[in-house]
């Protein structure tokens, strides 16, 4: 599953969307893995360590790289919520950038650990 849009209510992955435990936490700990291409004035502005930065302190694995037509791609894995709040920040990226597209493809987890800048 992928284009352009939230991707909001669907997984990619088969889990369910409802997150509710009835222990009172709203904690969904589901691993996602998601790859993120933005265009626009996203080269240049500082979105790569931006988005490093983000990434580890939401505990947040994968890595980030310019692509030579433009684009910054990303692939972001960890616990659902953090990954769709970086997601969700990429679509906005940091203050000099100007999203112009972002394009989430949904994949299946395969255990990435630390964030690289590439």
């Amino acid at each position: 599953m992928s284009g352009e849009g939230s991707g909001e209510g669907v997984s990619g992955d088969g889990a369910s969307e409802d997150s509710s435990r009835g222990d009172g936490s709203s904690g969904d700990d589901r691993t996602l893995r998601r790859r993120v291409l933005v265009g626009g004035r996203v080269q240049g502005v500082f979105f790569r360590d931006s988005l490093r930065r983000e990434a580890q302190s939401r505990g947040v694995a994968g890595w980030v790289t310019n692509r030579a037509d433009g684009q910054v791609e990303a692939v972001l894995e960890g616990p659902a919520p953090e990954v769709e709040a970086l997601v969700a920040w990429m679509r906005h990226g940091p203050p000099h950038a100007e999203v112009e597209s972002a394009h989430v493809t949904h994949e299946q987890p395969s255990g990435e650990t630390g964030f690289q800048v590439r």
